[in-house]
């Protein structure tokens, strides 16, 4: 074993630097699912700046400063306080935040966000199959971004009034009624935060052909 090391150590030493790297500093984040669509797709892999919130003592959840407070629009990977499967999702409301959705429409401290049309889209789900989705741009206090919603699909349309607790945070998925977010979850605390998605790294159509999606390399993810 000693031999074995000794053979190997420039490599286990880039393991190490590699990991400490990845969980204190920055990261990537594979989009395994539709719930980010139509801002993030499945095959995207996005940059984490784990640094951009807290700095914290590289694989656990202890911070050691407070580097950057995480705002409304944010895409953050975290946690979930469910079951700690890791998830990426946008914040919607931040701590002492009033929220309500009804019919679609995000409430925020008694203020509704405003929408615009942006246009039509299909959208694909296991065992119902094509649906046509409706693409908004949603103005949420000063964060604007684009959100998905399925007329079609029997969802969770209306959620609150609740008011979001102290160092927690309501998240949304953009695709409004394919998402599992803090309407079922529940609120996520800042402990369990994991960083801040800045960009698209590299994309491919996993779904389809395997084919590199050039032209969302480099994509910024800031509202």
């Amino acid at each position: 074993m000693k031999k074995l090391i000794r053979e190997n150590k420039g490599f286990i030493v880039f393991l190490l630097t590699l990991g400490v790297f990845r969980t204190a500093i920055a990261d990537w984040n594979p989009i395994p699912s539709a719930s980010m669509h139509p801002n993030l797709l499945e095959g995207d892999v996005v940059f984490v700046n784990r640094i951009a919130y807290d700095l914290k003592v590289p694989l656990t959840d202890i911070s050691v400063s407070h580097l950057g407070e995480p705002q409304r629009g944010d895409v953050v990977t975290f946690f979930s306080p469910e079951d700690r499967t890791r998830l990426i999702k946008r914040i919607a409301a931040l701590p002492g935040d009033r929220v309500e959705i009804r019919g679609e429409h995000l409430i925020i401290n008694g203020k509704t966000a405003e929408y615009a049309v942006l246009g039509n889209a299909t959208e694909h789900i296991d065992k119902v199959g094509d649906l046509e989705a409706l693409q908004l741009k949603e103005h949420n206090a000063n964060a604007s971004y684009s959100i998905q919603v399925l007329p079609q699909v029997d969802a969770k349309r209306d959620f609150g009034p609740v008011t979001v607790p102290a160092d927690s945070y309501l998240m949304l998925g953009d695709n409004r009624n394919n998402s599992r977010d803090s309407r079922f979850i529940g609120f996520v605390p800042r402990k369990l935060l994991i960083g801040r998605a800045e960009r698209v790294l590299v994309s491919a159509d996993i779904l389809g052909n395997w084919a590199p999606r050039t032209k969302r390399i480099g994509m910024s993810l800031r509202p």
